[in-house]
């Protein structure tokens, strides 16, 4: 797996446990599933961001997210 797929693959993990955890605290329970997912999609943001050389900047993550959605649908 590139790094450009891993980065996109953990910003979309944890996009997807934000509403996880307001419902949890809104219901007065504890956000389990939501803290995985976040934890899960903080450490394949981090991976991918050590193993390119250079890093990301913010600027780049649209472009990321293009490119690696032109690949899935290519």
């Amino acid at each position: 797996m590139d790094s450009d797929l891993l980065l996109v693959i953990g910003l979309m993990i944890a996009a997807l446990s934000i509403p996880s955890i307001v419902a949890a605290f809104s219901d007065s329970r504890a956000p389990r599933a939501a803290a995985v997912g976040l934890v899960l999609g903080g450490a394949l943001v981090l991976v991918a961001i050590v193993t390119k050389p250079g890093g990301y900047t913010a600027s780049q993550i649209p472009n990321v997210f293009a490119l690696v959605f032109a690949r899935l649908l290519n």
